[in-house]
């Protein structure tokens, strides 16, 4: 099938599946003309990708979990090195959600420190200390 296609099946733009392409990850074969030519298990390919993207991992990652993948979940055969690579991004993310909770609570707290310092409406916002400048 035609990148028009596989695109019109999978509803990825061609954009995207030349990218794949690129990063190993989709084997077209070349017809006479150029065009890439893609085997019908390129859909269920294009559904492990984008499942795989939805859970975080990069593209690397993808082209080495890709020949472990079966179905359109997509299943992984277990090994080890595979459940190295999950578990190494799974750590990743954890550090992340958790550099992004601080910020949120540092955040909360500038938030309420400055609402603790705003006049209240019966005072005389001249009387407030201005920040300077």
């Amino acid at each position: 099938m035609l990148i028009g296609e596989l695109s019109r099946r999978t509803g990825v733009n061609a954009h995207q599946l030349r990218y794949y392409e690129a990063q190993g990850l989709l084997e077209p074969r070349r017809g006479g003309n150029g065009y890439r030519d893609y085997a019908d298990d390129a859909v269920l390919t294009v559904t492990q990708i984008r499942r795989l993207l939805e859970a975080g991992l990069s593209t690397q990652e993808i082209a080495f979990l890709l020949p472990c993948a079966t179905g359109t979940a997509p299943d992984l055969e277990p090994c080890p090195e595979l459940l190295a690579t999950l578990r190494t991004r799974l750590r990743g993310l954890d550090e992340h959600i958790d550099t992004l909770v601080r910020s949120r609570q540092a955040l909360h707290d500038y938030i309420n420190a400055t609402e603790r310092r705003m006049p209240r409406p019966n005072q005389d916002c001249e009387t407030t200390p201005q920040p300077t400048r």
